[in-house]
């Protein structure tokens, strides 16, 4: 069966960051969803690769997802080479999804603006024919983007105000990136105290401009499609 949801993240704790909340509101309407780290964060300056794993499948846990995966890129190293566009089709062809969510193609992390540019063309690829893997060709119906730091213009928010606390949840089970223990933590953007709630102002901000407490942010390329102008119509 075609998996509902794919999301993908270039590092452990980049989908929660971004998407956490929408994450579990399809887990709770009964969606298939599915989350693949693209990377170990094997340069990050807190946490061992083995720790940073256990961690993102903690989060898991929380979100309630069906399954989380990594296809083990190389952090710092997300290129357009052949072997690494080829797991992504792979991934995609294998887990069939209707819908792809991936990072926004602007963001001031460099392996972010470049999983983004790298995941398109996975997504391309992965509908042709003539690109040979082990799984039959599969196109999703639609590509979504989600921001992990900055926050620009969304096509649409997604109210997570009922789930905002499983994103909370799932964000502090990453406590080698958040809050790292002993007395050899490297000082991060992500350790500062100001890092949650710059994210949370984020989506609170979205959540405002939607009359809502909390949102997450989407952009889409294509239009959305409406049947009316009346704002109670879907």
């Amino acid at each position: 069966m075609p998996l509902d949801l794919l999301v993908f993240g270039p590092h452990p704790d980049d989908i929660e960051i971004g998407l956490g909340g929408t994450v579990a509101r399809h887990v709770d309407a009964g969606h298939s969803v599915g989350l693949i780290d693209l990377t170990e964060g094997e340069l990050g300056s807190n946490g061992t690769v083995a720790e940073r794993r256990a961690e993102a499948l903690e989060a898991a846990r929380v979100l309630g997802v069906a399954w989380r995966e990594n296809l083990r890129w190389p952090d710092g190293g997300i290129s357009e080479m052949p072997e690494i566009v080829r797991s992504a089709v792979d991934a995609i062809r294998r887990h069939r999804p209707r819908t792809i969510a991936i990072p926004h193609w602007e963001d001031r992390h460099p392996d972010h603006a470049a999983a983004s540019r790298v995941l398109r063309l996975a997504v391309f690829r992965s509908g042709l024919r003539r690109v040979e893997t082990d799984a039959e060709p599969w196109r999703p119906e639609w590509v979504c983007h989600y921001f992990i730091n900055d926050g620009a213009e969304a096509s649409f928010v997604v109210d997570v105000s009922a789930h905002y606390d499983r994103k909370r949840a799932a964000l502090d089970c990453f406590r080698t990136q958040f809050s790292p223990p002993g007395a050899g933590a490297v000082p991060t953007r992500l350790t500062a105290s100001t890092f949650r709630q710059l994210v949370e102002s984020r989506d609170q901000q979205f959540g405002a401009l939607a009359g809502v407490a909390f949102a997450e942010g989407i952009v889409v390329r294509e239009p959305v499609v409406r049947s009316g102008l009346i704002k109670g119509m879907p």
